[in-house]
């Protein structure tokens, strides 16, 4: 199914590594009325190439939650784990115009340093069970977020020679979002503001493969009283489905939008999506107030 003719395509992308809680409801809410509210197209993309990690269940979960707050997909939902031919096609393409090398650095030998030092550039190591690595240049990348504002990241300095393929085979975000993004025809990402740092990364590498670049709304998140995000690393509660209407009045409060009245999730959404302003969103990348 092509996108490619609309406007403005929009998309949520959970990865089913636990079940979805307040701080995905806030991104599915958020992303789904800004797709509406420009009369643009909303699709849900299942991001489960980290294939250990995935959660039992969980994807079965996630369509369960779709369901209960009437957040309805317009198109089939692409899981990621299906597309690993795609995504070995593009790094056969990068390696063949030289921008990728491989890496056999582990963990250990790079201890804490975040950004790579590019040891293994020059090595001319075989691909065959290496960590791919793409080449970034010494080149600054600015982006004007709708809700952050500016950002800008030097690649070579903040960031360094980014993970493409893990050595056990594994495709990294970085690489299926960006593949799947542009494949889909996604013209627009509402995102949590955690992902800001991997824009440029995302960016840089879309430039390389001769993609349009996107537009991004990273939105604050929510924290829980301990002060950290919520996340299924912190355990954050699942959604419970029976209190959808009043959860969803409560996303729509966090995001700052105009009250909505209780009713059936369908109708709320309506209405939301009627009102929806994204000048409303709280500015900044950490929400006021506690959430569960």
């Amino acid at each position: 199914m092509s996108h490619q003719h609309s406007a403005y395509v929009g998309r949520f992308a959970p990865s089913p590594t636990g079940p979805l809680h307040f701080g995905s409801l806030i991104t599915a809410v958020a992303s789904y009325c800004d797709a509406k509210a420009q009369q643009g197209q909303w699709l849900l993309r299942i991001e489960d190439t980290d294939i250990p990690r995935i959660y039992p269940g969980s994807e079965q979960h996630i369509l369960v939650c779709m369901e209960a707050f009437a957040l309805e997909p317009d198109g089939e939902m692409i899981f990621q784990k299906d597309r690993l031919d795609l995504y070995a096609a593009v790094i056969e393409q990068l390696r063949q115009q030289g921008l990728v090398y491989a890496c056999q650095c582990t963990r250990k030998m790079l201890g804490s340093n975040a950004i790579y030092p590019g040891t293994c550039r020059d090595l001319g190591l075989d691909f065959h069970d290496q960590a791919i690595r793409v080449k970034v240049l010494d080149k600054t990348i600015c982006f004007d977020d709708r809700l952050q504002g500016r950002h800008c990241s030097n690649l070579q300095q903040d960031l360094g020679d980014f993970v493409l393929r893990r050595r056990d085979g594994i495709i990294s975000y970085q690489l299926a979002v960006v593949v799947d993004d542009y494949l889909q025809g996604i013209t627009h990402v509402v995102r949590g503001a955690d992902l800001l740092d991997n824009t440029a990364r995302q960016i840089w590498l879309g430039q390389l493969l001769g993609y349009p670049r996107l537009n991004y709304m990273h939105l604050p998140l929510a924290m829980n009283a301990q002060g950290q995000k919520l996340s299924k690393q912190n355990l954050a509660q699942g959604l419970d489905l029976t209190q959808a209407p009043r959860l969803l009045q409560q996303a729509l409060i966090a995001l700052g939008q105009l009250p909505v009245e209780l009713d059936t999730p369908a109708r709320m959404l309506a209405q939301a999506t009627a009102q929806w302003d994204m000048q409303r969103i709280p500015k900044g990348t950490l929400l006021q107030g506690h959430y569960l």
